[in-house]
């Protein structure tokens, strides 16, 4: 039996799927952080330190010894700059003819706070973006899908057509690395669906 609280410290919706499936049992508790990019920061510092923070916001309400904050963050990067939420359809058109045709990088950070350690794991997928005319941009720009994700589209949904190709983790691409976050809540004695318990392993 998991005896330990999880908290995801996050409201997205595609991060609570992934993590439904999973199996695990946690609550969500988002994190109010300032997510400016600092002066001179990486991409990569950026990430993790914005997955830290937000892990550490939410610790700061927990009184349980025993309670586990997850934590994770996600940009989308192309010639080293981050390209953040479309700010409007100008800000959109640029982002995605920026992609057109080209690979960028999709870096996500997940952080595991607990009372004894705070361990942050970074991953990252190659994304190739098929080439997009004008009108393609406009008509993906009409949608709802858009608006609320960092680099301008949703891979899981319509925006899965504009890209060509994928090298490494789609669950990463679209808010959550699976397998490394699977692997992170077991090394914190957070079972999973696919965890076989010690009775099970008995009966093998």
């Amino acid at each position: 039996m998991n005896d330990r609280e999880l908290i995801l410290a996050s409201a997205s919706p595609r991060r609570r799927d992934l993590l439904d499936l999973l199996g695990v049992q946690y609550r969500c508790e988002p994190a109010d952080i300032d997510e400016s990019v600092m002066s001179g920061e990486s991409p990569t510092d950026y990430v993790e330190r914005m997955a830290k923070t937000k892990a550490q916001v939410v610790a700061q309400s927990c009184s349980s010894a025993h309670t586990l904050v997850l934590a994770a963050d996600t940009s989308v990067v192309i010639d080293d700059d981050i390209l953040g939420k479309p700010r409007d359809r100008f800000d959109g058109l640029a982002m995605l003819a920026r992609l057109s045709g080209r690979t960028h990088t999709v870096m996500t950070a997940i952080c595991i706070w607990s009372v004894d350690e705070i361990h942050v794991e970074r991953v990252n997928t190659q994304v190739t973006f098929s080439a997009l005319d004008r009108r393609t941009c406009e008509a993906y720009l009409t949608t709802d899908e858009p608006w609320d994700k960092a680099g301008g589209y949703g891979i899981q949904g319509l925006g899965g057509a504009l890209v060509s190709r994928i090298d490494g983790s789609y669950s990463n691409v679209v808010g959550l690395p699976l397998c490394e976050t699977r692997a992170l809540l077991g090394r914190f004695g957070c079972v999973s669906t696919l965890d076989p318990s010690a009775e099970d392993e008995a009966v093998l």
